[in-house]
This record gives C-alpha cells, sequence and structure tokens, in this order.
C-alpha cells in the first residue's frame, strides 16, 4: 500500500494511491480511519483489511468518481500533519557524513560506538511540496539532509534485532533540515534542528510489502537540479533494526513514532567552502522507491 495525507473540502483525508489516483480510505472503507495516524494506531488487522478492500476495487468503482480524485502535489500533505510525539532522529549515522564532519572540525575520525539521538520538534512538520521560510535573522546556515523515515505501527519495549522490522507500519521521505550556526553555538542539537516547517516529510508512506528491502535503498538529494547528496542506505552504521533495538531498550515505542534513520554524506556545512540554502532554491528530496518531495526556500511571511 501507498499511502498519503491529502487537503479537501473536509480538511485533510487519509488516501491510498493507486497509479496516478488518490483513494478515499474512509469512503473505501464505508467509514473509517480518515487519517494515517487513526489507521496506524487501529493495528495490523485494520491494515489488512484496508488492504483486501483496496485489492478489490474495480474499474467501475474508479470510473465513478466517488472512491477517487486525480493526484496532485498541491494538495499532498505530510502523511501525519502533527505527529503525537517529536520526530527521533540519528545523527552521524553514515560513515562519510560522521568523517565529513570529523574532518571539518578537527576532530577524532574513530566513528561513535552507539547510535547518537536528537528530536525534531512536532511543529517543525512541513509538508511535501510546501516552501520552507528561512528567517534570516535567525539563521544564516540552512542546511539540507535527505533521510529514510520510518513509522513505527505496533509498538513495543525491548523489542529484538530479529523482531524489529515487523513493528514496522511503513517508510517516508524525510529533509532533515538543519540551522547549523543555531545546532554549533548552542552544543546540543534541537533548536537547531527544530525550526518551525524544518522537517518536510512525505509524499507518501509505503508498506514495508512495497520497500521489501528498506536496508539497501538510494537516496538522493539536488538543490537547484544539483546533486548534493547520492547513497545507499545499506552505509548506515547503525541499521534500521538496530535502531528499533536499541532505542526500544530505554523507551518504549508507539503506534505512529517517527524515526528518521540519519543523512549520508554531502551536506552543505561540510563543503569546501561551506554552502547553505538560500530563499529562491529549490530542494528536490528522493528515496528511491517512495517518492520525491520539492520544496522551495522562502522569505518568512511573518
Amino acid at each position: 500500500m501507498r499511502y498519503l495525507t491529502y487537503n479537501s473540502d473536509q480538511g485533510p483525508r487519509l488516501g491510498a494511491l493507486r497509479g496516478d489516483t488518490i483513494i478515499d480510505v474512509a469512503q473505501l472503507m464505508g467509514g473509517g480511519p480518515t487519517s494515517l495516524l487513526e489507521l496506524v494506531q487501529a493495528g495490523p488487522a485494520q491494515w489488512q483489511a484496508v488492504a483486501e478492500r483496496f485489492s478489490q476495487i474495480n474499474e467501475t468503482e474508479l470510473s465513478s468518481g466517488d472512491l477517487g480524485q486525480p493526484y496532485d502535489e498541491k494538495i499532498i500533505l505530510a502523511p501525519i500533519p502533527r505527529p503525537l510525539k517529536n520526530v527521533l532522529c540519528l545523527g552521524r549515522n553514515y560513515y562519510k557524513h560522521f568523517l565529513e564532519g570529523a574532518v571539518a572540525r578537527g576532530e577524532d575520525e574513530k566513528p561513535p560506538e552507539a547510535p547518537i539521538y536528537f528530536t525534531k520538534a512536532v511543529t517543525t512538520i512541513n509538508g511535501p511540496f510546501s516552501p520552507v521560510e528561512l528567517d534570516e535573522s535567525v539563521t544564516k546556515q540552512l542546511d539540507w539532509e535527505v533521510e529514510l523515515g520510518l513509522i513505527i505501527g505496533v509498538g513495543g519495549h525491548k523489542i529484538s534485532k530479529e523482531d524489529a522490522l515487523n513493528h514496522v507500519f511503513g517508510y517516508t521521505v524525510i529533509n532533515d533540515l538543519s540551522a547549523r550556526d543555531l545546532q554549533f553555538k548552542h552544543t546540543q542539537w534541537y533548536k537547531g534542528k527544530s525550526l518551525d516547517g524544518s522537517c518536510p516529510i512525505g509524499p507518501i508512506v509505503v508498506t514495508p510489502d512495497e520497500l521489501p528491502d528498506p536496508l539497501h535503498v538510494p537516496i538522493r538529494l539536488r538543490v537547484n537540479g544539483v546533486t548534493k547528496q547520492d547513497a545507499n542506505t545499506g552505509q548506515m552504521m547503525f541499521d534500521i533494526p538496530t535502531q528499533i533495538w536499541d532505542i526500544s531498550q530505554a523507551l518504549t515505542l508507539e503506534p505512529g513514532d517517527i524515526i528518521s534513520t540519519g543523512t549520508p554524506d554531502g551536506v552543505g556545512a561540510f563543503a569546501n567552502p561551506p554552502e547553505f540554502l538560500k530563499v529562491g532554491d529549490i530542494m528536490e528530496t528522493e528515496v528511491e522507491g517512495i517518492g520525491t518531495m520539492r520544496n522551495e526556500i522562502v522569505a518568512p511571511s511573518r
């Protein structure tokens, strides 16, 4: 299944993508979940019921126009516009990214022995095709970071590595935008990672059967058509089962939790010379098999 959240006359709605057609899930089910978070929290039996009904859609139902409407980037929202918790993120989780940062900082090049975590506030969530505001009175060093995101479907405590992927509802694309001057000034990462709208996410969430091998997926980011990051999730130092296992040893994971699994090398802060986003720039953030986000940097509206 390929789920998304779209804007309708009734407000945000849960849709499932069939080709270039958005199927309204609540209408499909004759009264069902209207949001992705509601579907995730409903549990595996409901996921299966939606998938089975989705597979039964015929061309007559589609052509009637009661269930579906054409896919249009202008109406696509973040899959979970307002998560229940902060986005849980991995830092320095690709060796080449760790190395480029260590060299730039003049630090020890020995990689971390355990995952590095930080969070992004729920107010960072932004749509996959929405503008990103750059307030230069706040930051002059806004940087890009393509990441594979995952949404927990089945919660748990002390989840084993062997069972970890069974707890994933689906995968998506995340851009972990970072205000580097704030991040380095404050020495902790929360403020520099939590500017309003600094976490575009989407455009869709694919269930594990649609992305059978999340451990080896190409990910890329372009700025104004120029490739800045080009890597593969197989290059993670701490893979997804390890992340879920490690987090859940002390922190209970719950349905709807979002994990952003880290970014590869090629960020602007560690380029020579450093390069940062400016008003008018357009970012394309891609995870192969899921989709591509497109966000323009704009001046603040307030």
